[in-house]
């Protein structure tokens, strides 16, 4: 088979996803959105807005996962990333 010179295209559409939170976990979302939006001088949070931030923040900050996605062969960008 012929390899294409065109490599995949990273879809760039959100992705909704619904998740089920234990209630502890809730509230403390809850909380740490009312911390942030007074220490940052913003209106409200809405604590369904700090989920792909901390996300995001907990991958980026993963020494085991950056090790395992080199090792895998995607460096530093995500397998879905455009080349």
């Amino acid at each position: 088979m012929t390899k294409l010179r065109l490599g995949p295209i990273a879809n760039d559409k959100p992705v909704r996803l619904t998740i089920e939170l234990p209630a502890a976990v809730h509230r403390d979302l809850i909380e740490y959105a009312r911390l942030l939006s007074r220490e940052s001088g913003q209106d409200e949070i809405m604590p369904a807005k700090l989920v792909v931030p901390m996300l995001a923040r907990f991958m980026e900050t993963d020494r085991g996962f950056r090790k395992q996605r080199r090792k895998a062969g995607f460096g530093g960008r995500a397998p879905s990333d455009p080349v």
